[in-house]
């Protein structure tokens, strides 16, 4: 049995799965996963006895001592992981990347509402570019976050990420690549390199395939 086990939602629609989940799979650990189909009467009343915002994703680690620690939201869940597995460097080493890589994630975390509600996480669709300016505000902000960081950081050779070498600000953003790309947001050169870069990334495209395996998401509730 692993020691980690994350609880996860419809792999086509739920952005703050993905952003849990992938840390996971950088970290290197060993982990049990289960989807939840929150949209069914089953599926809410199990979410809502194991987590206690009754939200995914939730990850459950079981330690060595017997103990078990829960954690929910997702940007816990990656900060957990990067204390819990630092050999991982789910975080830059340098201090001035790493506090711009917490702030733009945070800013991810917490902002953003128009690109939500215009350009909501499709994973496997292809639809029309939103026309809406505050969510075209929102995309440009996005796109000069990954161009500054690019030309700041990530020129180093460590890698195509934001930082160079993946981190959880990547975990951050990778939603918000599949989402340009589900509704044809042009992007110029160096923000339209690192969407492909996340959309080419050996994890993503697991989550991808099981996402393709999965039966469809049952329609919201009304």
């Amino acid at each position: 049995m692993a020691d980690f086990h994350i609880y996860v939602g419809y792999r086509t629609v739920s952005s703050w799965s993905l952003r849990g989940w992938l840390p996971m799979k950088k970290a290197g650990v060993a982990f049990e996963e289960t989807l939840i189909r929150y949209r069914t009467a089953e599926g809410r009343a199990e979410l809502d006895r194991l987590s206690p915002t009754g939200k995914v994703p939730f990850l459950v680690h079981r330690r060595g001592d017997g103990s078990e620690v829960k954690v929910w939201d997702s940007l816990a869940i990656a900060e957990y992981l990067a204390e819990t597995v630092p050999e991982a460097k789910l975080w830059p080493d340098d201090p001035v990347a790493r506090a711009h890589a917490r702030s733009i994630a945070a800013e991810m975390h917490s902002g953003f509402a128009a690109l939500r509600n215009h350009l909501d996480m499709a994973l496997l669709e292809r639809r029309p570019t939103p026309t809406d300016p505050q969510a075209l505000k929102d995309v440009a902000r996005i796109e000069a976050i990954w161009a500054e960081c690019r030309q700041r950081w990530g020129a180093s050779g460590e890698g195509p990420f934001l930082f160079g070498r993946w981190s959880i600000a990547d975990a951050a953003y990778a939603p918000v690549a599949t989402r340009f790309r589900t509704y044809g947001v042009t992007l110029a050169a160096p923000a339209a390199a690192y969407r492909d870069a996340v959309l080419a990334d050996p994890d993503f495209l697991v989550w991808e395939a099981q996402a393709k395996a999965d039966p469809p998401p049952e329609s919201p509730p009304r």
